[in-house]
């Protein structure tokens, strides 16, 4: 994927997975690359319609949640494209979580109890649900690892104030709620996702994707609780196969490890996956779209010029 420059651009960020053009200072062009990424690292092979998959997800899940609080999106004029307000972005990303999976549940087998400062309560299991979801934030790391952090932190850090924490844990907990129920209608249940948030002049803004494979982790919802009685292992879809797949190849993103060799067969399996992923979220088969460059770029003009007015 190449880089473009367009008319009015005064600023360009290349993300892990995202290329982001600033227009006017008013506007962002973001371009999903085919790039992944696990434990903060980029994996050396892209994944085929990674980029569309992740754009048109986070596209209807937007305007899927746009009652519930305003968002950045203002058009998306080809499959991996998403233009948007620029906002001024907290520093810190919510995260919150129905089911002690992942890295709750590696602090919870650690013999922890809280994260965050968020009490977690004695006797649960893997993946059981929590008793209501909890928000478990993160610092926005510009590189390197993201930090836990509590919500005492964050107000002492002047990360967001005390009314402003308050609204974004409304926000988080109701686009949680939601997305739980679209999963559910397709047989899923949303386990933990993380939402980023940013402000246009006073009010607060959801930013980014939502209830992607990179942002979220799905499990089926048919056999689940069958599967936490006898203790296996719970059919989900998410980026976590990808990171199992790293950790049984002895790669934690940790100084001196080296990032497994990708076969052809397993950049289509993980490629696949994230097309299930869509399929199964959003209840529609996934057409596959591959535009050149070129087109690409024509496109982002058409609606560059119509959002600004030229």
């Amino acid at each position: 994927m190449s880089s473009f420059h367009f008319p009015h651009q005064t600023a360009f960020y290349k993300g892990k997975v995202r290329d982001v053009y600033t227009i006017s200072g008013s506007w962002l062009v973001m371009v999903a690359s085919n790039r992944i990424s696990a434990f903060d690292v980029i994996l050396p092979r892209p994944i085929p319609f990674k980029g569309q998959v992740l754009t048109q997800i986070a596209a209807y899940m937007l305007a899927a949640t746009k009652d519930i609080c305003p968002n950045w999106l203002l058009s998306t004029p080809a499959p991996n494209v998403s233009i948007g307000n620029k906002c001024v972005p907290f520093k810190i990303e919510m995260v919150v979580r129905g089911n002690l999976t992942g890295h709750a549940w590696r602090t919870y087998a650690s013999g922890s109890r809280t994260l965050c400062g968020v009490p977690m309560p004695d006797g649960m299991k893997e993946n059981d649900y929590f008793p209501s979801p909890i928000i478990t934030p993160s610092t926005k790391a510009a590189e390197g690892h993201d930090e836990d952090i509590s919500a005492a932190e964050i107000i002492a850090q002047n990360l967001a104030t005390a009314e402003e924490w308050n609204t974004l844990c409304d926000y988080t907990l109701r686009l949680f709620e939601r997305g739980k129920g679209i999963a559910a209608k397709q047989g899923l249940i949303l386990v933990d996702t993380k939402y980023e948030f940013g402000k246009m002049g006073n009010d607060i803004v959801l930013m980014d994707e939502i209830h992607t494979p990179d942002s979220s982790r799905y499990f089926y919802a048919d056999g689940f609780e069958e599967r936490q009685q006898k203790g296996e292992r719970q059919k989900q879809l998410s980026k976590e196969f990808v990171r199992e797949w790293l950790i049984a190849n002895n790669f934690m993103g940790k100084e001196g490890q080296t990032v497994p060799e990708m076969s052809d067969e397993w950049v289509n399996t993980i490629s696949q996956r994230y097309i299930e992923l869509y399929e199964k979220v959003i209840g529609e088969a996934f057409h596959p779209q591959q535009f050149s460059d070129t087109e690409t770029e024509a496109k982002i003009l058409d609606a560059l010029a119509e959002i600004m007015g030229d």
